[in-house]
């Protein structure tokens, strides 16, 4: 019986791959996610210098161009910035920085938002009441605006960011996750789990969480990008994460004063590896939606 459920299990899972890579351009996100995530793991054993050592910087080697020999002996493949640090080393840090916080806020409101919107649907009530006008409340307040002001009180950091996101991300998951639930409460498995009185964290989380990850899978996917637009949007502004910590908003920052002096590859080589991380996530993202959520995709 357990081998046969395994084999099922097995053929579905291959079904699913198969489907998806009927997409070419969802082959090539996941294509360059993967890339993407080694470049940044391997960060360290693949630049050229430690754009964050000051000992390895030469403010000599300050904003040259693209192709030009650095005086370590090494090129510079996409130019350097003021204070002499190799453009590409520094892309490869700040998608480090980047993916952490696009993951690891993504992952928490996740976990947050989903056992808020579960747990409102499974009670119902007053109760229910009280817990989505919360969500409403905190849905009406701009994301931008709301975490500005969270890292404006908190201080710049990357866990104070990671926060921030949380906070402003959360609810979009706990209504996404209600909504589902609901629909799922009316099955037969709901009420045979209530008759026979199972505990209501099996219920909630082993019987209706399963049935209800498909929107929420794909919604997550989607909100990784958004955190990590997110948070270069809050660097750039001056309040995402510190100047001693990589980040491609960051970048992009630094590097906007000196695009009308004719030194635009500070800040163009960032602003593409953004543009292409978020490309790549959101064709991924657009593909699980097709598969896992075909009455949203077709609305």
């Amino acid at each position: 019986m357990q081998a046969a459920m395994t084999s099922s299990k097995f053929r579905i899972s291959l079904q699913f791959l198969r489907q998806f890579a009927r997409a070419p351009l969802a082959v090539l996100g996941l294509v360059l996610i993967i890339l993407i995530v080694l470049m940044a793991v391997f960060a360290p054993y693949l630049s050229p210098q430690n754009p964050y050592d000051l000992m390895q910087l030469d403010i000599m080697d300050g904003r040259m161009a693209p192709g030009t020999q650095s005086s370590a002996g090494f090129t510079f493949l996409f130019g350097s910035d003021d204070q002499g640090r190799d453009m590409l080393s520094a892309i490869l840090y700040g998608l480090r920085i980047s993916l952490i916080v696009g993951l690891g806020s993504a992952a928490l409101a996740f976990i947050i938002g989903t056992a808020f919107g579960l747990t409102a649907a499974y009670v119902g009530g007053k109760l229910e009441n009280a817990m989505m006008r919360l969500v409403d409340l905190q849905l009406s307040f701009p994301t931008i605006l709301s975490a500005l002001l969270i890292l404006a009180l908190l201080g710049k950091s990357v866990g104070n960011v990671v926060f921030a996101i949380v906070l402003v991300e959360w609810a979009t998951y706990a209504r996404t996750a209600r909504g589902a639930a609901l629909t799922e409460l009316r099955r037969e498995y709901v009420e045979a789990a209530r008759s026979l009185r199972l505990p209501h964290r099996n219920i909630l989380f082993r019987q209706l969480l399963p049935n209800c990850l498909s929107p929420l899978v794909v919604l997550l996917t989607m909100q990784v990008a958004r955190a990590i637009t997110l948070e270069a949007t809050l660097s750039f502004l001056g309040l995402g994460v510190p100047v001693t910590e990589p980040s491609l908003g960051l970048l992009i920052s630094s590097g906007y004063e000196f695009v009308l002096s004719g030194t635009y590859w500070i800040a163009l080589f960032p602003g593409v590896a953004l543009l292409v991380t978020i490309f790549a996530i959101n064709l991924v993202g657009d593909r699980l939606r097709q598969l896992l959520d075909p009455k949203a995709a077709r609305r």
